[in-house]
Formats: C-alpha cells, structure tokens, sequence
C-alpha cells in the first residue's frame, strides 16, 4: 500500500534541500489546486512505495496566510501517513513553535533535527533523546546539505508510517485551559474526526473562523462553546487565540531549557557578516553593489553579448535565412514562407534571445538564494517598502522585470500573502524592461534630440508608478488590511550547492520556455497576419504595403481612443497595439511606416544618434508632448502577451487577470493624459475638455493617495511579537 508523507518546516530552514537530498529527481512541480503556490511531490529514495509531499513553508496552522490554510487543509483534510517536520536546529525555539501544533493534528510525526552541523560546530548541544521523550515522537539528527541522517530519517518515516500509531504528545495546557477544551470535545465529538479530535477543539477555542465554517456544529453548541472561552478568557484577562499562542511558547521554552546546551558566546560567523550586509548604514550600499554586478554581467556585458549572438547569428543566420532559401527552393507559397520563417521563427527566435540572458541572471539569484543572501535582501527592503504598502519581497521581482517582465512576474510566487503577490504582479511590468528600451531610446533621439535626461525620467516614471500604485491599491478593499508582519528565518550563511543552484536554473528556465513561448508563438502568428493580410484589389490577401493590412484598418478605426493622448494616428495606434505581442515591435512599426525603411536600420539610427535621420519617426507627433505621452503610455499599459500570459498563468483568476491588465491600461491612460493636456495647457495651448478631464484626473489620483485609510478589521493578537533574526 502507498505510503505519504508529508514535509513541513518553516520558510528558510533547509526544507527544499531535505526534500531535494529524499526525493532527488523523482520530484514533480506542480501548483495545489486554485492556487500558483508550488506544490511539489517525489518518490521517496529506496522506498518507491512512499511518496513525499512538500507543504509551503510555513510558521504556524493559524489561518492567517494561504500557505497557512493550504497546510492545514492537507493535513486534516487528506490524512498522510507520516509528517516530517523540518527543525532548524540553530533556531530551535522559533522552530519548535510549528511543531506543537504538528503534533495537535493527531498525525505520526517524526523530527529531523536539521543543520545539526552547524549546532555541534558553535559549541551547542542539543538532547535529541531527551526531546524526543519530551515531544512523544522520533528525532533524527540530519544535515539536509551534507546528506547526513538522511537514510536513518527515511526508514524512521516508513517505519512509524507502517505502524500507524500516532505521535504520543504530552504537552498540557494550564488547567482553566484544559478544562475548557475538555468540555468543548464533549460538544464536538459528534461532528468532527475522533482522530483529530484535540485539534478541533484547540480551533474551536481560538475561534478559528475556517474551522468554524467547515464543521456543521448546532447553534446551540456553538453558543455554549463561546460562553466556556468567555469565561476563560475573563479568567486570564486575554483573548483565547492569545491564551493558547502564550501557552505553547511558554511550553517550547521550557523544552528548550531542558534538552539545549548553549556553550557558545556572541556572535557566530552569520552573525557577524549581518552586521555587515544588513546594517543601516553600509547594507543598501553593499546591495546596490552586489546587485550592480548581477545585473551588470547577465544584462549589459555577458548576457547582452550571448543574446546578441543568438538573435543575430543563432536565429538570423543559422536557422531564418537557410529555412527562408530551403522553402523557397522547395516552391513552397511565398504566404507559408513568410509565416513559417517571420512569424513563427522571428516571433519565438527573438524571445529565444532572451533566454541566456535570462539563465545566466537566474544563475546569480540561485547563488544569492542558496548562500542565504537573498533573505537578507528582502528584510533590508522591507523597511522601504513598508511605507506604500508593499512587502520587502517585491523588490526581488521588481528587479528582474527591468531584465524582462516574464520572469518578474514569476518571481512574485515567492510572496507568501496573496495580496502583496498580487499587487507585486500587477506592479512589476510598469518597471522599464530591456525590450522596452528600444523605445525609451527611439522617443528620445526622434523627439528629444537625444536629450540624457529621458532614459532617467523613465525609470523613474516606473518606480514612481510602482510606488503611487502601492498606496492606492492598499487603500482599497481587495488590497486593505493590517500590513502583514515581516517574520522571516535569516539562515545561515553556506556555500551554494551545485545540485540546487542547477535545479532551480533548470525549473525557472522550464517555466519561462513553457509559459513564454506558448503564447508567443500564437502572438507572432496573429502579428504576422494582420501587418502581411489585407483589402486589395478588391479582395483579402497578401498585400505589398502596410497601410493596406489589417492592422492598418484596426489602428485607423481605434485611433480616436488615443487622440486625448495627443498621438491619435494610426501609425502611433498600430505601433502601440503591435507592442502588445512584444514592445520591440514599436521600432519596428515606425520602422517600416517611414522612410526608414525597417526596424534594423531603425535601432542603427538610434545607436548612431542620428537624429535627421529619425527625422519620419518625430513627424509622427504634434509636439514632444505627445511624444513623451506615448513613451509614458507604453511603458505602463499592459505587457507583451508573454507576460500578460503570465499574469493570467500565476493569478489562477479569469477575474483577477482581467483586473491586472484593465489597472494597468487604465494607469497608463491616466498618466499619458495629465502629461500630455498639462504640458500643452502650460505652453499655451488653451483650456478644453482634454484638460479639464486631466485636472480631474489628477485630482481623483490625489484623493487616492491621501484619503485616510478605511477601516480595517483588526487582526488577533499574537500574544507574542516575533521579529526577524538579524
């Protein structure tokens, strides 16, 4: 009979690496149903019959986060064999904390001990006889990295599994408490597994809404339930959630004192190199350094020098050209060729581009993951990110949007609350990608006579609509709530391991292969259609210019949307519907609409700073105004269809999807227009509805940025305040 056991730890105690090390490469990736947190499976190693389940990691079973409730609903819901419960041995008490409420569940439980290494290397000693006593269920010393332990855990997990005797668990509450829980079992017992019979009534007790309302108890129970916990919490003068949290603390000291030896003083090795990195003074400036490298080797030198061999050379010469002269020599219609050899190859050849650049960033970030810098990276942010209502782990995303949005937005699954993630992938793509260079750089050479000063202000343009959005959104509410505390395990520092830097490059470029160029294929083809197919002569077909094609017929039907925008032509529409499918399609529209001629010799002109030649593209304008409105425009409004593939794939939401993109546009519809009516206002251009709808525009962004904030529902006490370790 298959066996599952299911791993649980908390975030940042080595629980990917032990599940790595058990399962090696039998594991599968997929996402728990309804939600894009990761769900992870394997076959355990020389036990094919016992299958591993990674749960999220997590710091508690209380109800508070969707990791929390995917945990708990597993747990109680699908009844696993065994769990191993991850204990990062040099932050034992934190650790602890998760495993008295593992233990409430009623499952068998066994402990690894992690990082018992590094315990042993400080001086410290751990009892792990005696905790086990303590606990009432195995303990087995493991190192997860060095792969120590590990055998005996395994066979130790099979074995209780087989046996299917729970986990003797002593711990007892204070005798009010008790008395309370005892009394509230014999109002439940009918109603809810005998198995987990303690744990649903230590829920009931903390008024834990989600259990509430997934048992079908009687009114008249649930009445007489809530007068026992008023009575006990008139007793202890606090709030029940409170009285239990308190209580279980106050055990896992009393664990701790007994079965730990502490026989190092002051700071380890970790500790040291975080006075360092993550001080107030010195830690933002070693970041911006550290991150200056990262970026300046993937994106501007090795990375910028692989993508160019593969778009120019790999794509361009090795595979277009002798395709194009194969098709052609083969008779095949001139229709098939061009979409075989432009739509389909182009279209994917040129995201294919940005894969190296894309591996060789993820390489760096696995780096600064496994060494354990990563962590350290988000709580400095935090402090920043706080202010409008973000949490420190968006900057992370943030930061590889500006490389490319389809990974940006991916990264935002490393957001443990859904709603920062989602305000993070709604954010991430108004920060200026590499694809959306091109157009920064066309707009201010055409335009802006090459003025230094565009490529800045459109950077900041990003951040600035990062930020203006952050406080907006968190005024509203799908978004409004108490900021959720910042409560992150900072590990250890370690060398990275080959196996897991390898692993997560390989997952994250799967990912990015699967996702961007499903899409992408299907958006070059439709690009490729509508800019080759249109009326001529009297009928639909091929068609020798672009005023006659399809897009040509869109662009002049919508251009009127735009034209409160200032670049109401549909030359202007095409290019900023062209870079829905990728934002380097823009040059290449203006390219070939002008007697520029195409999009190569486009982007040589910017290159070359050749502004009488990007003379057409300046023509296209009523004025720098409107130029910078559609620069403003296209920066912000929704991404390539990769990325907006990607959004749809990491919301699991039609209705959220649709949310992120319709914010998107209509931000960026906002922002072009205060720009573009203000601009043409203050040179004199008069006063006229645009204007007026500008002012009012502005004066509704004003009013969401400096409301006070709704009222929000108040959060449980913790009883206890938990701070990251620095």
């Amino acid at each position: 009979m298959p066996i599952t056991i299911t791993l649980a730890g908390n975030p940042n105690s080595g629980k990917t690496t032990l599940f790595n090390a058990l399962t090696g490469s039998t594991q599968r990736v997929g996402n728990w149903p309804g939600v894009t947190i990761d769900k992870k499976e394997g076959k355990l190693k020389k036990h094919k019959d016992a299958q591993v389940i990674d749960l999220p990691g997590i710091y508690s079973l209380s109800p508070y986060t969707q990791e929390e409730v995917i945990s708990r609903n597993y747990l109680v819901n699908e009844k696993p064999d065994v769990i191993i419960n991850l204990v990062d041995g040099t932050n034992i008490e934190r650790n602890l904390f998760l495993t008295t409420q593992l233990l409430d569940v009623g499952i068998p439980v066994v402990i690894a001990l992690n990082m018992i290494d590094v315990v042993k290397k400080s001086g410290d000693r751990i009892d792990s006889k005696k905790l086990s006593q303590v606990l009432g269920c195995p303990v087995v010393e493991t190192s997860a990295l060095k792969g120590d332990g590990l055998d005996e855990l395994s066979n130790t997990a099979v074995e209780l599994a087989k046996a299917g005797r729970k986990s003797f668990f002593s711990r007892r509450f204070s005798t009010p408490v008790e008395s309370a829980l005892a009394k509230i079992r014999e109002l439940i017992k009918n109603y809810v597994p005998a198995k987990n019979l303690r744990w649903y009534a230590i829920k009931f007790f903390e008024r834990d809404e989600i259990v509430q309302k997934q048992t079908d108890i009687p009114k008249r129970a649930k009445e007489q339930i809530e007068r026992i916990i008023l009575e006990c919490e008139r007793e202890f003068d606090e709030n029940s959630a409170s009285i239990i949290i308190r209580e279980s603390y106050d055990f896992v000291s009393d664990v701790v004192k007994a079965c730990v030896r502490k026989t190092s003083s002051g700071m380890n090795v970790s500790d040291r190199i975080d006075s360092v990195v993550t001080s107030r003074w010195l830690g933002f400036p070693i970041f911006v350094a550290v991150m200056f490298f990262v970026y300046f080797v993937s994106v501007s030198t090795v990375g910028a020098l692989v993508t160019e061999f593969t778009n120019e050379m790999f794509v361009g010469s090795f595979v277009q050209e002798p395709l194009r002269n194969l098709l052609s020599s083969a008779g095949t219609a001139e229709w098939l060729t061009g979409l075989v050899v432009d739509g389909i190859i182009g279209g994917i050849g040129s995201i294919a581009g940005f894969l190296p650049q894309m591996l060789i960033l993820f390489f760096f970030l696995a780096l600064l993951e496994d060494c354990g810098y990563m962590a350290r990276i988000a709580f400095m942010m935090d402090r920043i990110f706080r202010k409008f209502g973000m949490s420190g782990k968006s900057f992370i995303p943030l930061l590889i949007g500006t490389g490319c949005g389809v990974p940006g937005i991916m990264a935002a699954r490393t957001i443990e609350q859904q709603k920062d993630r989602r305000m993070t992938i709604m954010t991430t793509t108004f920060m200026p990608c590499g694809a959306k260079l091109p157009i920064i750089a066309l707009i201010a050479g055409a335009a802006f006579g090459g003025a230094w000063w565009v490529a800045p202000s459109a950077y900041f343009l990003g951040v600035g609509a990062v930020i203006v959005s952050g406080i907006i959104l968190k005024k509203t509410r799908p978004f409004a709530g108490e900021p959720s505390p910042f409560v992150m395990e900072l590990p250890a520092y370690h060398f990275p391991s080959a196996v897991n830097v390898g692993r997560s490059m390989y997952e994250r470029a799967t990912s990015f292969i699967k996702k961007a160029f499903t899409v992408y294929m299907l958006a070059s083809i439709l690009v490729w259609f509508g800019a080759s197919f249109g009326f001529s002569n009297g009928g639909f077909g091929l068609v020798d210019s672009l005023d006659q094609s399809v897009l040509y017929t869109i662009g002049s039907a919508v251009a009127w949307i735009f034209s409160p925008l200032g670049f109401g032509r549909w030359e202007t529409t095409v290019a900023t519907f062209m870079g829905l499918a990728a934002k380097e399609q823009v040059v290449g529209v203006f390219g070939v609409l002008t007697s520029i001629g195409d999009a190569d010799l486009a982007l040589q002109l910017v290159d070359s700073a050749n502004l009488e030649g990007l003379a057409p593209v300046a023509a296209l304008f009523a004025s720098p105004a409107a130029a910078y409105s559609f620069l403003a425009f296209n920066l912000l409004c929704a991404p390539c269809f990769a990325a907006i593939n990607t959004i749809r794939t990491e919301m699991n939401s039609a209705k959220w999807s649709l949310f992120a993109i319709g914010y998107q546009c209509a931000f960026a519809y906002a922002v072009a227009l205060i720009i573009y009516q203000f601009s043409t206002f203050l040179a004199g251009g008069g006063f006229g509805i645009g204007t007026a709808s500008a002012f009012i525009l502005l004066a509704v962004l004003l009013f969401m940025l400096f409301r006070p904030t709704p009222n929000q529902p108040k959060l449980k006490s913790s009883g206890r305040k938990i701070s990251a370790a620095v």
